[in-house]
């Protein structure tokens, strides 16, 4: 999508006053899709520190250059704050729109780093040291206090996060391909580059992949292929992001989607590369999921979410580990953006969690529990239930 067709669609959508219009219109109208990026994404080179020369001492080979001129260079949102330049047609002019914000230092209580630990947890969104109830998601939750709101997932399974006591469908996706590329697949793309003088670059780089997967383990790579959970990739999301606008904007009101490929031990890229291809796929699928709702938007809000962060300094392999601290994206047509939400603190080494990761200071739940009160209205007592135990706290996301 061109960032001129991106802006035209924002400028004709209408905008949230001061207080947004979500909060006012009944909840019937209200609209959430969360969008669950499986396999802990890297965070510090979505929403970039550009104010922080630790960012740039711990990142040598795959920081994302301060604003400039440079087309590679993060885009400006704040003194402090830039985003992935390849995000510059998409969700930029969200945030520039005032209708995308961002949340930093975000996430869970829970420290084990383990894909499975911790998106069991965040989709149970129930509270930590007591036994689990893994027929009881918080989503499925909030459609039991909204009366039983249509709800949907976008999943091949039902996901643990709408499994309970509100009737709740799931509709397969799979147009959106696997992540991975296969040896068939790698030796048809180097067949296509035989002869020509690109040829050597494109088998160096197979080659290069295939020795850095040898060299970490079999064990390592079956883990990040079982972080995504059977969820769709990145490839095609933009088509299926329309589709789910298409079922959003006509008859459910939440919907469910999980993303998988963001475990990236290796090779991550930084302006380019990996998880730069990944962020512009899926930036072009939220954009596209904006327009396809049309009037709608406005009273829609997406979330994105992810299990963790990623280890805010580089590895050996030119790629970051599991950490703990992320951030969320806000977007919608009521959303306040255009701004970074949210307590924060400055990014420098002593800020680390065990020196090591982004700490939590917006503890996800209380971050939720603010955002559905403003939406849907609902009291405390209503909370206590999709959330025992968790005092909401709204930061003024609607």
């Amino acid at each position: 999508m061109k960032r001129r067709d991106v802006l035209k669609v924002l400028a004709s959508l209408p905008l949230a006053g001061s207080a947004g219009s979500l909060f006012a219109a009944p909840a019937a109208r209200s609209k959430l899709l969360l969008v669950f990026l499986r396999g802990g994404y890297d965070a510090a080179n979505l929403l970039v520190p550009v104010s922080s020369q630790f960012y740039y001492e711990a990142r040598p080979n795959i920081a994302i250059a301060r604003p400039g001129p440079d087309l590679n260079a993060a885009l400006p949102l704040n003194a402090d704050w830039g985003l992935h330049p390849v995000l510059r047609d998409s969700v930029h002019p969200l945030f520039s729109a005032g209708q995308a914000a961002f949340i930093p230092f975000a996430g869970t209580e829970d420290i084990s780093r383990s894909h499975f630990e911790t998106q069991d947890a965040i989709e149970l969104g129930q509270p930590a040291g007591r036994g689990r109830d893994f027929q009881s998601g918080f989503l499925n939750r909030l459609v039991m206090e909204l009366n039983g709101k249509d709800a949907i997932a976008f999943t091949d399974r039902l996901p643990l996060i709408l499994q309970g006591r509100a009737q709740v469908p799931n509709a397969a996706l799979r147009a959106a391909a696997r992540t991975n590329v296969d040896a068939r697949q790698s030796s048809l793309i180097a067949s296509m580059y035989q002869g020509t003088d690109l040829e050597q670059q494109v088998n160096d780089g197979f080659h290069l992949r295939d020795e850095l997967m040898q060299e970490m383990g079999g064990i390592m790579g079956r883990e990040m292929e079982a972080a995504n959970r059977n969820a769709i990739s990145t490839r095609g999301f933009e088509s299926v992001a329309r589709r789910i606008a298409t079922l959003m904007r006509d008859r459910y009101n939440i919907g469910f989607v999980d993303v998988g490929g963001w475990d990236t031990h290796v090779g991550e890229g930084g302006a380019s590369g990996l998880l730069a291809g990944r962020l512009d796929a899926l930036g072009r699928g939220l954009a596209a999921f904006a327009q396809e709702m049309g009037g709608a938007w406005r009273d829609t809000v997406t979330v994105v979410i992810s299990e963790f962060g990623r280890t805010f300094r580089e590895n050996g392999n030119r790629g970051t580990d599991h950490g703990h601290g992320t951030v969320y994206w806000v977007l919608g047509g009521s959303v306040r953006g255009g701004r970074i939400a949210g307590e924060q603190v400055r990014v420098e080494q002593a800020m680390l969690f065990q020196d090591r990761d982004y700490p939590v200071l917006n503890e996800y739940r209380a971050v939720l529990g603010g955002l559905f009160a403003r939406m849907y209205g609902l009291r405390s007592a209503q909370l206590e239930r999709v959330f025992t135990g968790v005092k909401a706290r709204d930061i003024g996301l609607v």
